[in-house]
């Protein structure tokens, strides 16, 4: 996702979603996002919730890079690209993300980076944890997760 700090300098978000539970490990926002932020990232999160067996993800630049290739590779994670055109393919990213943009990132003014980033952990926080989704029985991402540990999910990540 793209936005814009209100100096006008633009930034961008790399936004992942858990396809089983909804919960959104991470929100990553920068200036630039490269394979290698995204695999920073991934690192990151997985050392907390652990490898998903696929991702889906768009055939941004930062998805087509060796960085993430050689990742995905060596941790036996499968790298599920959509069809180019068709947002259907990726529908959970593309409803998380329009409700990121609407009640986030059209709603504030960013002062600088640091700013967006504490407003953008506030929204995902407040969407994991404060959120039914009628999807997961009316249990917010995070009751959902705590609920499903004890069945062993087989966990995909969206881009």
């Amino acid at each position: 996702m793209h936005d814009q700090l209100f100096d006008g300098r633009p930034f961008r978000v790399l936004t992942i979603v858990d396809q089983w539970s909804r919960q959104s490990p991470i929100l990553e926002a920068g200036f630039s996002l490269t394979g290698r932020d995204v695999v920073a990232a991934l690192e990151r999160t997985t050392a907390v919730t652990g490898l998903p067996v696929s991702i889906t993800v768009d055939h941004g630049t930062e998805f087509m890079s060796k960085a993430l290739e050689a990742w995905a590779f060596y941790r036996g994670v499968q790298l599920d690209f959509t069809r180019p055109g068709k947002p259907t393919d990726n529908s959970h990213i593309e409803s998380f993300n329009g409700r990121l943009r609407d009640e986030c990132l059209n709603v504030h003014q960013f002062l600088s980076l640091d700013h967006a980033k504490q407003l953008l952990e506030a929204w995902r926080t407040d969407y994991n944890q404060h959120r039914p989704h009628s999807s997961l029985g009316h249990l917010t991402p995070n009751e959902f997760a705590i609920r499903g540990q004890v069945h062993g999910p087989e966990k995909m990540a969206t881009f």
